[in-house]
C-alpha cells in the first residue's frame, strides 16, 4: 500500500513528464505476459517514449495536473499504463506497431499538448510520418526540380561531347 507522500511523488513525477512531452499514449495491457511486457518497454524506451504502469486515479490526478481536461478514469477499461513520447508519434508509431503483432495490447487513448485524443485519433496520429521522415520527403520535394534542371543541362553537354567524339573518330 502506497503511503499519500509516494502518491504525491508519483503524481508529480507523471505530471512533469506528460508537460515535458509531446504526446501522451494510454495503452491496455491486460493478458500481456511478462517477455511481452519488457520488448514492449525496451521498444518505446529506444523510441524515447518510457512506458509507465500507474493507477488509474493517480493517472487522471497526474493529467490534471498536467492541464490535460475532460480525463475520466472510468472511460478507460482494463489495466492501463502510460507513454510519454518526446516527439508527436514515436509513441503512438511503436505501440501501434507492437500491436500488431501481439493482440493483447492496444491503445485505448492519449493526449496531444492537452488535448484529449481517443483511441482512433492515437491510431491515426500512429499512422503519420516522423519528423525525419518529414523533413527527407520536403528536402526530396525542392531537390527534384533542381536534379531535374541539372539532368536537362548535361544532357546538351552529353550531345556536345557524343558529337565531338564522333568526330574525332571519324578524323582518325
Amino acid at each position: 500500500m502506497l503511503t499519500r507522500q509516494q502518491k504525491e511523488h508519483i503524481v508529480d513525477e507523471v505530471a512533469t513528464a506528460i508537460q515535458n512531452g509531446k504526446s501522451v499514449t494510454l495503452v491496455d495491457y491486460k493478458g500481456l505476459g511478462a517477455n511481452d511486457m519488457v520488448a514492449l518497454k525496451k521498444s518505446l524506451y529506444k523510441a524515447e517514449a518510457p512506458l509507465r504502469i500507474v493507477k488509474k486515479s493517480l493517472l487522471a490526478l497526474a493529467m490534471n495536473k498536467a492541464g490535460i481536461d475532460a480525463y475520466e478514469r472510468h472511460t478507460f477499461d482494463g489495466q492501463i499504463a502510460v507513454a510519454v513520447s518526446a516527439d508527436e508519434v514515436s509513441g503512438p508509431k511503436t505501440i501501434a506497431e507492437f500491436a500488431k503483432t501481439n493482440d493483447n495490447v492496444r491503445i485505448v487513448g492519449g493526449a496531444l499538448g492537452t488535448k484529449l485524443l481517443s483511441a482512433d485519433e492515437m491510431n491515426a496520429l500512429a499512422k503519420l510520418p516522423s519528423e525525419e521522415q518529414l523533413r527527407a520527403q520536403v528536402v526530396g520535394t525542392l531537390n527534384a526540380p533542381i536534379s531535374g534542371f541539372v539532368n536537362v543541362l548535361a544532357g546538351n553537354v552529353r550531345g556536345l561531347v557524343t558529337v565531338l567524339k564522333t568526330v574525332a573518330d571519324q578524323k582518325a
